[in-house]
């Protein structure tokens, strides 16, 4: 998903001279829209966190990072959002091989909050109900293929536990009309995107892809989580500038 070039369900997104020729969105079809959210339960169990803790790390993966980053930078607590790769090595850890979808990677974002504003269950009832849809198969929107996968990357044991009963939960009641294929993938380091991915959202608000598939997420962010919503997004530039 560089600026310059982008597969889109199949289809190759060229930008010309300005002018962006996209079968999969200039054309419309089922696969050009953005993913339905829906109002979902919190978890009902969730590891207390360490009442000391001031800092926790979350990684998930839920097709084009470009969104999920650009939910979670709007998300109370959140103090920075980090586009980029887990769950392969680290020499492939780059765009032109993750797009290949054999090298094992998801398209990742790495989520830093504090615990004491948001908990980890609350991030994942924001990743199932407004980032992804949990319940398609390496596909988001009209991006398909391994690095697109739905993912979550345990940080701790804790974390990992309560994934797996959040799950088993939203699966029991039937909170979707598929069950959630979402992977829990232990012991997958993490590795930062090119600086182009970063904050894409926040700098091409216009782009047609933020337009269709990302811009309505972070709508749904403000309409069903109003509470954790925070209309300034926090930015990977300004995290790096505080540092």
């Amino acid at each position: 998903m560089s600026s310059n070039i982008k597969h889109l369900g199949g289809s190759l997104t060229l930008l010309l001279g300005g002018s962006l020729l996209a079968a999969g969105v200039l054309f419309g079809g089922p696969s050009s829209t953005a993913e339905e959210a829906r109002v979902i339960p919190p978890p009902v169990a969730e590891a207390a966190p360490d009442p000391t803790a001031t800092t926790a790390t979350a990684v998930l993966a839920g097709g084009c990072f470009w969104g999920v980053q650009g939910v979670f930078q709007h998300v109370k607590g959140v103090a920075n959002a980090v586009s980029g790769y887990a769950g392969g090595e680290r020499n492939a850890a780059h765009y032109g091989a993750v797009g290949s979808g054999a090298t094992g990677h998801a398209e990742s974002v790495r989520i830093t909050y504090d615990p004491r504003v948001v908990s980890y269950g609350q991030i994942l009832q924001i990743f199932f109900s407004v980032a992804h849809d949990p319940t398609q198969l390496n596909r988001q929107g009209p991006d398909y293929g391994t690095q697109y996968r739905s993912a979550i990357f345990p940080q701790t044991p804790e974390q990992e536990t309560t994934a797996k009963a959040y799950i088993d939960q939203l699966d029991q009641a039937r909170v979707f009309k598929s069950a959630i294929v979402t992977k829990i993938e232990r012991d997958r380091p993490f590795f930062p995107a090119e600086a182009y991915h970063q904050d894409f959202m926040t700098q091409n608000p216009a782009h047609p892809y933020i337009v269709i598939n990302d811009l309505p997420k972070v709508a749904n962010l403000k309409r069903f989580f109003p509470e954790s919503y925070r209309e300034e997004p926090v930015l990977v530039a300004a995290a790096k500038q505080t540092k």
